[in-house]
């Protein structure tokens, strides 16, 4: 099977650099075009970032001597690759407005940036829990009168635990109450990220933003689609505090949930996410995980550094799942921040977009 071509814009940053690195042999896409500032322009990849590749293996052969583009020029990438992956980092108003002109030129944009994850015509998508949410992709289609258009995925927070949740509501269990402590490591700050002394031996209990996301996502990804725009799913009450840690990767949460009328026993719980698949593992996409949550029945774990990898660092781990005194249970949650949550998720979203016909 010839591969499809795809670019990667923000490409030099920490998330661009894990989707060159996850890309590498990938069976479907290949990295044929790579973008950043214009102050890596026109440099070799390679040479954009020696010194400041944060990646424990080596540059893909494939890459490290490609042109980088100018992300700011669309028309650079016409003709290279079929679609784009953004890891941009710029101010979000700046980032809108240009996934939105590589949509509008016909350059399909797969997005990590958080610009879009409110337009009402855009899915915030994770293809185990919303994959219906593709279907409004023909609308934004019709109203930018091209074959571009722009899915995105959202915090890299949230995905360390809405699944299990989601798990939970489609086995018949409504949430009604959920409070949500997170524990984030620091390269999800992307580089340089928290500054050394601030964060040694010291925890932060603030992330610019990171509440309100973790509180409003949700909702939006849990919601439905009516009259060609999202309506948001309210019947759920998310309290969010948010904590950088010094961990360099894996983000930890600690869950509290109430439920309606109905509520499940822990043993059911456990089944009910030991069971759990859905279209990703049903299509075999390549970076699905084929058990996307995984339940730790020993009393310390999950932990970042024994769980974050584990089945391709794309699994959830889940654990300590027991009463809770205040709501119905409590359990905690471990993901890899920079796959599932950031590139591997990336990447997963474009899997099910060619498996679903939209890169036809």
């Amino acid at each position: 099977m010839e591969k499809i071509k795809v670019g990667v814009l923000g490409a030099t940053g920490i998330v661009g650099q894990n989707y060159i690195s996850l890309l590498e042999n990938h069976p479907w896409f290949e990295v044929s075009y790579v973008a950043a500032s214009p102050r890596s322009a026109g440099k070799k990849y390679s040479e954009a970032v020696a010194g400041r590749w944060h990646i424990n293996s080596d540059i893909p052969a494939n890459v490290r001597d490609l042109v980088v583009g100018d992300a700011n020029n669309v028309k650079e990438a016409q003709g290279k690759c079929k679609f784009v992956f953004s890891a941009l980092e710029l101010e979000s108003n700046l980032i809108r407005d240009l996934e939105n002109e590589y949509a509008k030129n016909h350059i399909p944009v797969v997005s990590n940036a958080s610009a879009h994850r409110h337009t009402p015509n855009v899915p915030l998508l994770i293809p185990e829990i919303n994959p219906a949410h593709l279907e409004i992709v023909h609308a934004q289609r019709y109203a930018n009168r091209s074959y571009g258009f722009i899915v995105v995925k959202p915090n890299c927070s949230l995905q360390s635990y809405i699944a299990p949740i989601f798990a939970l509501i489609k086995a018949g269990y409504p949430v009604k109450k959920m409070i949500i402590t997170t524990m984030q490591a620091v390269s999800g700050a992307g580089y340089p990220g928290v500054a050394s002394f601030d964060i040694i031996g010291n925890v932060i209990p603030f992330i610019n933003g990171e509440e309100e996301k973790s509180e409003k996502e949700l909702k939006k990804i849990l919601g439905r689609i009516e009259n060609g725009v999202f309506v948001y799913d309210e019947s759920i009450t998310v309290s969010a505090h948010c904590n950088r840690v010094p961990v360099l990767h894996g983000h930890t949460a600690c869950i509290s949930l109430e439920f309606g009328e109905k509520k499940p026993g822990l043993d059911e719980i456990k089944k009910i996410w030991t069971e759990f698949r859905s279209v990703p593992q049903e299509l075999n996409l390549p970076f699905a995980p084929s058990r996307p949550i995984i339940y730790r029945e020993e009393e310390n774990r999950p932990q970042p550094r024994k769980d974050r990898d584990a089945d391709k660092g794309m699994a959830i781990s889940v654990g300590r799942l027991r009463k809770c005194s205040v709501l119905d249970i409590k359990f905690v949650t471990v993901s890899h921040n920079l796959i599932r949550g950031a590139a591997g998720g990336g990447i997963l979203n474009a899997e099910l977009l060619k498996a679903k016909g939209f890169f036809d």
